[in-house]
């Protein structure tokens, strides 16, 4: 599950945590699908809208600076106030991962005739206390103002202990375990919070599930390479004769494209040279 997944997944379950952090009152918020607010959403796998009856609030869980985002914010306003004229539109930033960029200190998009603002946070500016107030807010405390991260990380394995609901508690420890990850080291990670109170967690099957699928998309792709190899060494074979060592050993390590360029070229060839100049090419 990427970064931007984990904090959607957190702003949809643990609402009133994120909504007590970023409004400052706890506000009992429902998920709004991107496909019913926008016909056409961009970015709609990275965003985040929760409703109430008089508020829409826009979340955007930033990992790096994007030189697009005034008018990001600016257009989900528009389209926002397009949909529901008459609810009051709140537009968050919220960035992950310190940096010296500029950028994250934008909080308005303004053309002629038309600003649009809205609010930025910085989580390494945000004091560490908050988050390790509640549950929601946890897996955000080791990217908070700290200087030593490892310290609240171990902080966060304490208070996810003392989570009495064990899908939450592994839920929460999953989500501290993957933004944890942009500043420390993950064999850091893996001794601080328990590896099998996050398995039962939704997050860590979606990332199990991942991984099993690369894993399966991987072992696919090394098929399809030792079948075209097996292949156009034979077909070599009965066009040449015979294959210098060293051809062989480089036609090995051709990628499944080259080998089906290979393949076509072959029909070419007339002697050893030619393989020899076509490997020369595509070195």
């Amino acid at each position: 599950m990427s970064f931007d997944n984990t904090c959607k997944f957190l702003a949809e379950h643990f609402s009133i945590d994120i909504t007590t952090w970023l409004l400052g009152t706890p506000v009992a918020l429902t998920k709004l699908e991107p496909s019913e607010l926008f016909a056409e959403p961009i970015r709609a796998d990275a965003v985040i809208f929760l409703e109430s009856k008089d508020l829409l609030i826009h979340i955007e869980f930033q990992t790096d600076p994007d030189p697009e985002m005034g008018f990001r914010m600016a257009d989900y306003r528009l389209r926002g106030f397009k949909r529901y004229p008459h609810k009051q539109i709140r537009q968050i930033v919220v960035y992950l991962r310190p940096t010296r960029s500029q950028r994250v200190y934008q909080t308005c998009f303004e053309i002629p005739g038309l600003r649009s603002e809205f609010e930025v946070v910085r989580l390494w500016e945000q004091p560490t206390e908050i988050f390790l107030s509640s549950p929601g807010l946890l897996p955000f405390a080791a990217l908070s103002q700290t200087q030593d991260k490892v310290k609240v990380l171990r902080a966060v394995a304490l208070r996810v202990d003392e989570i009495e609901e064990r899908r939450t508690q592994s839920n929460v420890a999953a989500a501290s375990a993957i933004l944890a990850g942009l500043l420390l080291d993950k064999e850091v990670i893996k001794q601080v919070l328990r590896r099998d109170v996050m398995r039962e967690s939704v997050i860590y099957q979606e990332i199990e599930a991942e991984a099993e699928a690369r894993g399966e998309a991987r072992g696919e792709a090394r098929g399809q390479v030792k079948g075209e190899l097996s292949l156009i060494l034979r077909q070599l074979i009965r066009r040449l004769s015979t294959i210098a060592p060293s051809a062989e050993a480089q036609i090995r390590r051709l990628s499944l494209n080259q080998l089906e360029e290979l393949g076509e070229a072959l029909l070419d060839f007339s002697s050893l040279s030619d393989l020899e100049d076509w490997l020369k090419l595509h070195h």
